[in-house]
């Protein structure tokens, strides 16, 4: 496996690099950062992780600990009540932050912990003891797991186990045997993950909501798009030292934690509340994640581009992925104090409703506006459409109305003035309009195109 310092970075990758370092400088401090990458097989997501895992800086512990005590907070069941003489008398040692994995094979009795068979059955002085699992052995420091969202579909009972480790920091682990006292343990522990969200069951997001929106970071890792970042990776390169990359995360856990302004604080709760978030990890994954790029780049104070910087991954897997990049813009646009303008409601569909009279002075119509024009395709289509379903108006030497035997016109459904409404009398057929053009409304006489019944019956008697 390649060394951290070989593996190269390129546009699609270098976040990842950024939230690893990050997570291990917060867990170097005693806080939890969950990161959690996802993308196309082949794209180096293990390779970096796994790598990123041997940037192990020391830690100090009561010597022989296995459950990782902190010399002035034991938390185990071994040293947490014993007398302050006796702890100091135990002493303490540096071991490297621990890194460990959790594979689709394992067990519950394994990841949690189970009872000591060796202790319970030694010849001399046998005893019911526990036996830690992967996650009390790996306080303050890393657990990874990859393919995350095939063990989220194949095995519950681990996933259950997460989510009440990941739901609060520090997180929890609660290990039941029959016979034996439960024991509970506090663990602050960062769980990295991977997964191919193309592979089944699918993204992590549908196999385990709940699981997903534990990791205060997904992160998106693409192929790399540049022939020279193609070059680096497959190029032998040579082997370079990662004491110095220890180093520096080391120095920078050391520094003073980083101040967030009281406008920032304001402009973050405005946007949760406007935004609709489900969770308001979203919120805490973002300030911290401010906080430590600040103190990455060696600043006391948190600025806006911070803030920025970390929101996507904080904030693609907790929202629609259409409404990301809406999302972000009003994440900057609160933050920089500039008044983002509230989203448009769809209007509703007017109701019908008559034409106000022309002396209203409510929704008073354009009575002077000229009708709209039909352009040259569009009076192409209606003289096509005129030709199929109207009959040809008869020219000049033929007769002044069309024949029946062709055309004939429906009966009128409705009586008329001057027609009995039982039947009584003719009906008087509907006449067809002559093809006239369009003329403005006010210029119309009514007179010349309102008839009454009678002069309708008297025209086609004549």
């Amino acid at each position: 496996m390649k060394h951290y310092a070989e593996l190269i970075r390129h546009p699609g990758n270098e976040g990842l690099f950024w939230a690893l370092e990050c997570s291990l400088i917060a867990t170097l401090r005693g806080q939890s950062l969950h990161v959690h990458v996802q993308g196309l097989r082949g794209t180096g997501k293990t390779t970096i992780i796994r790598a990123a895992g041997h940037l192990r800086p020391l830690i100090t512990r009561v010597r022989g600990c296995p459950y990782n005590c902190h010399p002035q907070r034991p938390h185990c069941p071994l040293h947490k009540d014993l007398p302050v003489p006796e702890l100091q008398a135990l002493g303490t040692e540096q071991v490297p932050m621990p890194f460990l994995e959790i594979s689709h094979s394992a067990k519950l009795g394994t990841v949690v912990g189970s009872i000591d068979l060796a202790k319970l059955t030694q010849a001399e002085g046998a005893v019911a003891a526990i036996l830690p699992g992967t996650l009390p052995r790996a306080h303050r420091g890393v657990v990874f797991i990859d393919e995350i969202n095939r063990l989220a579909d194949t095995a519950p009972e681990l996933t259950d186990v997460l989510l009440d480790l990941m739901g609060t920091k520090p997180g929890r682990v609660q290990i039941e045997e029959t016979g034996l006292p439960i024991v509970e343990l506090p663990v602050q522990v960062s769980v990295w993950a991977a997964s191919n969200p193309d592979e089944d069951p699918g993204p992590l997001g549908e196999v385990r909501r709940q699981l997903c929106d534990r990791f205060d970071y997904t992160v998106d890792v693409q192929r790399p798009a540049e022939p020279a970042a193609v070059r680096s990776i497959i190029a032998p390169a040579q082997m370079e030292s990662g004491d110095d990359r220890v180093a520096f995360l080391d120095a920078k856990a050391q520094s003073e934690w980083p101040a967030v302004a009281g406008e920032i604080w304001e402009a973050l709760a405005r946007f949760y509340v406007e935004e609709g978030l489900e969770s308001l990890r979203g919120l805490e994954a973002i300030t911290a994640g401010a906080c430590l790029a600040a103190l990455y780049e060696g600043r006391t104070q948190v600025l806006v581009d911070d803030i920025v910087r970390v929101a996507p991954f904080a904030l693609s897997h907790r929202t629609e992925v259409n409404g990301l990049a809406k999302a972000l813009q009003r994440m900057q646009a609160c933050v920089a104090g500039v008044a983002f303008p509230a989203e448009q409601e769809p209007q509703a569909k007017p109701r019908p409703m008559a034409i106000p009279r022309p002396e209203s002075s409510v929704n008073k119509p354009n009575w002077d506006k000229p009708l709209p024009t039909i352009p040259p395709f569009g009076r192409g289509l209606l003289a096509g459409l005129t030709r199929l379903f109207v009959p040809p108006r008869p020219g000049p030497a033929g007769p002044s109305t069309i024949p029946d035997e062709r055309y004939s016109f429906p009966k009128c459904s409705q009586t008329m003035p001057g027609v009995d409404s039982n039947g009584g009398g003719e009906e008087t057929p509907l006449p067809r309009s002559p093809l006239t053009a369009a003329c403005p409304l006010q210029e119309l006489d009514p007179e010349e195109v309102v008839q009454s019944a009678e002069e309708l019956a008297r025209k086609r008697k004549g």
